[in-house]
């Protein structure tokens, strides 16, 4: 756990960008390949908005988790655009938008090859809707090919904000939009604001997300609990990657010393 809590700190505060990269990539094919249950399709720390989300009864479980992917797009010319999620994890998120906001084609990528396959076994035949290997920071996509990025809670992982950011950038078609929520010690914020401030993008809108999130956090603990109780050795490591309760970034977001953020840009 003191492992965790070191790279959680080394997170916060923008150091060793090439190790901190590898450490996460590898994290997450493990958590691939420890973590196989069909039932958890996200892996973010959700958010609950002040007006409660209308789900089927087949989405209640994820509610706590949802809200973090429909605050995201919610206003959004989402219909009939081509979108691409950077960082869509087991796909969860990239599922909800497909089903609800009916893009054309919506693809998700993520560096982790395990958990691009998890995703793809996970929401098979989900119609428009696929998932490939790709670097945030090499997009494998030629210029000018989407209408809209989606990146939610993943942009922490990465060695290079910057090089990101002109990543989205440069995917972008011309008045597509960049829709962006991750959390950062209120040390790195000057230099996410830095990394978002490219010529590019015009910042549209801006939000703090905390109090959601928290409760996002409180209303899954019992089942986050149930299931890393399930983990013998990983335990206390899972502990603190899921932001359970008691742990170093729970209490970091309910003392407001990190903050979950959320933006939207549009490429001009």
């Amino acid at each position: 756990m003191a492992m965790f809590q070191r790279l959680l700190r080394a997170t916060e505060s923008g150091a060793m960008p090439g190790p901190r990269r590898w450490l996460w990539k590898h994290w997450y094919n493990l958590m691939s390949r420890r973590w196989d249950d069909a039932a958890w399709g996200f892996m973010n720390y959700g958010y609950l908005p002040p007006e409660p989300l209308t789900l089927s009864p087949a989405e209640e479980t994820d509610r706590p988790f949802i809200g973090l992917y429909h605050q995201a797009v919610a206003g959004l010319p989402v219909a009939g655009a081509r979108v691409l999620e950077v960082g869509a994890g087991r796909g969860g998120g990239a599922a909800y938008v497909a089903r609800h906001f009916a893009p054309a084609e919506l693809v998700g990528v993520d560096l982790s090859a395990d958990t691009v396959a998890r995703a793809a076994a996970l929401h098979a035949g989900q119609p428009g809707l696929r998932f490939q290997q790709g670097d945030a920071e090499a997009l494998p996509f030629p210029d000018a090919s989407f209408d809209i990025v989606l990146n939610i809670e993943s942009s922490h992982c990465y060695g290079s904000m910057d090089r990101f950011v002109a990543e989205v950038a440069r995917v972008l078609r011309p008045g597509g939009w960049f829709t962006w929520a991750d959390m950062r010690s209120q040390a790195m914020l000057p230099s996410l604001e830095a990394s978002l401030a490219h010529p590019s993008l015009a910042l549209c809108a801006s939000a703090s997300l905390n109090a959601g999130v928290v409760a996002a956090l409180d209303a899954a603990e019992a089942r986050k609990g149930d299931a890393v109780n399930r983990q013998r050795l990983l335990r206390p490591l899972l502990r603190e990657f899921a932001g359970m309760q008691g742990s170093l970034l729970y209490r970091g977001l309910r003392a407001g010393q990190v903050q979950y953020l959320a933006r939207r840009l549009q490429r001009v």
